[in-house]
């Protein structure tokens, strides 16, 4: 039986200009994800980066994913798809209390290689963490967001 839990990864940005005319992104729903770029263009390209890495830090920290609320007027800035798997990877496992060992076990591979399929700073073949989504009963959809 599939256990359903839905989780888009794509969070809304704030883009406000400062005194000296950059444009800053921010994310309501992650704080620690902030940067900016020379106008608002730039300022997106960087938001995929920073969104990235703060998350990554949720991860390494083992904190709780936000769910991101309703764009409200606000552009949307999707994870990229290796990340949001690892982070749907990284949810179902903490949803149900499966540790890295125990993923590991499941997979018929090393606890290493469990470890390396959730962090998000590794870079994993995504058939793999849909191997390992599967193997907790987990479906991963991708979704156009535009």
């Amino acid at each position: 039986m599939y256990d359903y839990m839905i989780m888009r990864y794509a969070y809304p940005v704030v883009l406000t200009s400062d005194s000296d005319g950059r444009v800053l992104a921010s994310f309501p729903d992650v704080p620690e994800a902030l940067t900016d770029g020379a106008n608002q263009n730039e300022a997106l390209a960087e938001a995929t980066d920073a969104l990235n890495a703060a998350l990554a830090a949720y991860v390494q920290h083992d904190r709780p994913i936000p769910v991101p609320s309703a764009a409200r007027g606000h552009k949307l800035v999707p994870l990229s798809a290796p990340v949001a798997a690892k982070l749907a990877l990284y949810q179902a496992m903490r949803k149900q209390s499966i540790s890295k060992v125990e993923l590991a076990r499941r997979l018929g591979v090393t606890e290493t290689i469990a470890r390396r399929l959730v962090d998000p700073d590794h870079a994993s073949k995504i058939e793999r963490v849909e191997a390992a989504l599967e193997a907790l009963g987990v479906d991963l959809v991708v979704e156009d967001v535009a």
